[in-house]
């Protein structure tokens, strides 16, 4: 296959400014008018928000990106076979940015293109959805809220359960005072993950465009174990766990204790890859502990081996505990009860799956864009990088094994260079990200 020639992945500031005001070819124009949409990363989870985007009324998927041109090909066709419409094929994303005709993308590729793709998605005019975690590191998921604000651009999170009428139930009791003052949250996530083994670095295959999957991330060769799911356990393109569902389970808590609580002031992370020794960077079983200085908890346990352990939230308030388990369904116990409160319960039984969700949350998006206001976004693009900022504060305190002292208000590691220094990182010298947007 032919190398795609690079360009200039990020053009100075006046021109990208100018950019912002021609953007695409409306700003946002009438309810009736078809929104056309591009969908970047064709994997799994890609595939199955390119069909729930293109059953949203009033918007079509016009443009496939992914740089494996076998799965873009095939994700293609299942659109066509969906729509009746064949989608363009582009395996470079930077080239859907030069397309004035897309206006907004939907990013679902991997975790260390996601902030990129949404920053020149916000400089191009264009608005975006970004799948969860939203950024590689805490630096660049503040980038690109300050990309939305300054090119005034409507930009969500992919953490679902916002859009969840049970969650959303709960989650307004809570904030109604109904348990009281929160003075402590935990979640738990029950997640086993086999070994992944070894595998050698090798030729990419001849459909994947290497150096466009690698992108940002440091020059390294490519071994199977990377494409394409299990880079979510090497540090330079995935979060592990961590970022992975953890990202979902911290976002209800920081969405229970409300938008002004904001980021803590000590972090503590301890855990490991046990059960099996594999090729994999990250660790399957991790507790963290975040403290504000008023006292506050949240607490956050991964298990990756082997539990019996149901997934489930935790508030506990001066007046009572709430307890949400998966589907949204909760039980709320007052005072010294052990007996749940029967007045108190999630509005509707669990979906089997949650396209039905995926779907409330981006036709949320879409809502949003044509009304031309951020603020009715369930999942607005700061609300879900404070909640995100979480799994970076957690792993970083693992990877340098001790406890962290952290300033929310500059979103930096107090006298601690070391600790700073990971919340950015190593960029590859053809995708350079910008210092500012």
């Amino acid at each position: 296959m032919k190398p795609i020639d690079r360009r200039t992945l990020l053009k100075s500031s006046a021109v990208l400014g100018a950019a912002s005001l021609l953007g695409t070819s409306k700003s946002w124009a009438g309810a009736n008018d078809r929104m056309r949409v591009a969908m970047i990363g064709m994997g799994g989870r890609g595939g199955s928000v390119m069909k729930t985007v293109a059953d949203v009324d009033g918007v079509e998927v016009v443009t496939v990106c992914d740089p494996d041109e076998n799965r873009m090909r095939e994700r293609a066709g299942e659109l066509e076979a969906r729509t009746g419409k064949a989608p363009k094929r582009e395996p470079d994303l930077r080239r859907i940015m030069d397309d004035s005709s897309i206006d907004a993308v939907v990013i679902t590729c991997c975790n260390h293109w996601h902030a990129m793709a949404g920053i020149l998605a916000c400089q191009s005019g264009k608005h975006a959805y970004v799948e969860k975690p939203i950024s590689h590191n805490l630096q660049e998921g503040r980038l690109l809220v300050d990309a939305a604000r300054k090119y005034k651009r409507v930009v969500s999170g992919g953490t679902q359960r916002r859009s969840h009428p049970n969650f959303q139930h709960a989650i307004k009791l809570i904030h109604d005072g109904l348990i009281g003052d929160i003075y402590m949250t935990r979640w738990l996530l029950p997640s086993h993950r086999p070994s992944i083994g070894f595998k050698k670095p090798e030729p990419p295959p001849s459909s994947l465009h290497w150096d466009l999957w690698r992108g940002p991330a440091p020059e390294q060769p490519y071994h199977a174990n990377l494409v394409h799911y299990n880079w979510h356990w090497f540090w330079d393109f995935g979060n592990g766990e961590m970022g992975n569902n953890g990202s979902h389970s911290v976002d209800i808590l920081c969405w229970g204790l409300g938008r002004d609580k904001g980021l803590p002031s000590r972090v503590k992370a301890a855990g490991g890859r046990f059960g099996y020794h594999d090729q994999a960077e990250t660790p399957n079983t991790m507790t963290t502990t975040y403290t504000w200085d008023d006292g506050t908890m949240l607490v956050g346990e991964i298990r990756g081996v082997y539990t019996g352990e149901p997934r489930r939230w935790h508030f506990y308030g001066t007046k009572g505990h709430m307890e949400i388990a998966t589907g949204g369904l909760f039980n709320v116990y007052m005072g010294k009860s052990k007996e749940p409160e029967p007045t108190y319960k999630a509005p509707q039984e669990p979906t089997k799956n949650f396209r039905p969700i995926d779907r409330i949350q981006l036709s949320n998006w879409v809502d949003a864009i044509r009304a031309g206001k951020p603020e009715m976004l369930n999942a607005e693009i700061e609300d879900i990088h404070i909640s995100n900022a979480f799994c970076h504060l957690a792993n970083t305190s693992y990877r340098l094994g001790r406890e962290l002292t952290f300033d929310p208000k500059s979103e930096t590691f107090e006298s601690d260079e070391q600790a700073n220094q990971m919340l950015s990182r190593s960029y590859h010298k053809d995708f350079q990200f910008p210092e500012r947007v």
